[in-house]
């Protein structure tokens, strides 16, 4: 283990700790643990290759604001896992806000500024991949965040297993219609799918189809949603809804905001009752949709162990250390890590009693007979 690794063993509780306090959906780690008895905050900084001498400056560039979880988790969970590893460390973070070309300035911007490495979620992977050469011509260290740029080798990559969770919610999806006693033969399945413009959303998506296609269940239509918008998923559905009616046995979407806006359009066409629908990040509104049963499914990522292992890569990077990957993924060196599906059944387990959210969170007074009904107090 590196001695990156072992301080960010020790900082995993105060990160999830952070997480919680920030509203973060995180999950914990199975390798995740405390320091040693006895080991003072001195000693640990000397472990972590003497941080408190290292400086330096990363730019985390996170792709849009339609999921609300770059603002509200990813962001600060990176900005606290940098202080803690690297106190002398600037983090550079900016949004693009679903615009590549600005996601592009940002870049461009944080390499004046003295980026040394830059840590990225692209808007646009056709984009992102000049970003990358750009920025290694000029000795900055890229690391690929969440989504994968396919096209040109970044120098780490540190993500969820995404066509794993595409599979793994249209599984839960068709499991829930055969166990309900749905019949194939009553109809099919909408696939919601993510930016065509994003490899995450394509790996995702590939799982959605595959989780279809293994099934005795087809798919009515498919679409991939522009930037991630919500409302472009919303009309989509209800164009389908027109078409389809009551053919429509479920909708898996590739993420809560996509199936926010499927659960939307079923409201609004008077659906009774709804389909199971999927989502993806465990949003807090989406949390409260699977508790009122409008939300079938989503998928609780460990985005605090995740942007704690993006900042010890960029930490490592500017050590003058070589990250250790799991994996080789689109030629770069990688680390990949699973999620987990959450619906009704393990909600209580998997978002409230691991420290995820909390009640006062979650349980407003519109969801409060339904959380109280899953025993969330």
């Amino acid at each position: 283990m590196s001695t990156l690794s072992k301080r960010l063993v020790a900082l995993a509780g105060v990160i999830t700790l952070a997480g919680t306090l920030g509203a973060c959906a995180s999950e914990p780690a199975a390798d995740s643990g405390s320091a040693d008895e006895g080991t003072s905050a001195e000693t640990e900084t000397e472990e972590a290759g003497g941080s408190e001498e290292l400086s330096g400056t990363i730019a985390f560039l996170m792709p849009d604001l339609a999921s609300t979880r770059y603002e509200e988790q990813d962001a600060p969970l990176f900005t606290a896992a940098v202080a803690e590893l690297c106190p002398n460390c600037e983090v550079l973070y900016q949004n693009a806000d679903a615009d590549p070309a600005a996601q592009q300035a940002q870049a461009d911007s944080a390499i004046t500024q003295g980026a040394e490495v830059i840590v990225i979620s692209s808007v646009d992977t056709a984009a992102a991949a000049s970003i990358v050469e750009s920025a290694q011509s000029q000795g900055v260290a890229v690391v690929t965040y969440d989504r994968p740029i396919t096209t040109k080798p970044a120098d780490f990559y540190v993500s969820f297993d995404n066509y794993w969770i595409g599979e793994n919610i249209g599984i839960s999806l068709i499991e829930k219609l055969e166990a309900d006693g749905a019949s194939p033969d009553d109809g099919g399945i909408l696939v919601v799918g993510g930016s065509p413009t994003d490899d995450a959303a394509g790996l995702i998506f590939d799982g959605q189809k595959a989780a279809v296609d293994a099934s005795d269940f087809s798919v009515l239509a498919e679409f991939r949603t522009p930037e991630w918008d919500p409302a472009k998923a919303q009309d989509w559905v209800a164009g389908q809804i027109t078409q389809f009616g009551d053919q429509i046995l479920g909708v898996i979407a590739a993420n809560d905001g996509t199936g926010g806006g499927s659960v939307a359009a079923l409201k609004a066409a008077g659906v009774s009752p709804l389909p199971p629908v999927t989502g993806n990040d465990a949003e807090v509104a989406a949390i409260q949709r699977v508790i009122a049963g409008d939300q079938y499914n989503t998928i609780s990522k460990p985005i605090s162990i995740v942007a704690s292992a993006a900042a010890e890569v960029a930490v490592g990077i500017l050590s003058g250390e070589t990250p250790t990957p799991d994996t080789t993924l689109f030629d770069t060196p990688s680390k990949l890590y699973v999620p987990t599906v959450v619906t009704q059944e393990n909600v209580k387990e998997a978002i409230f009693d691991s420290g995820i959210y909390t009640a006062d969170q979650v349980c407003t007074d519109e969801y409060a007979d339904a959380c109280a009904a899953l025993g969330i107090s």
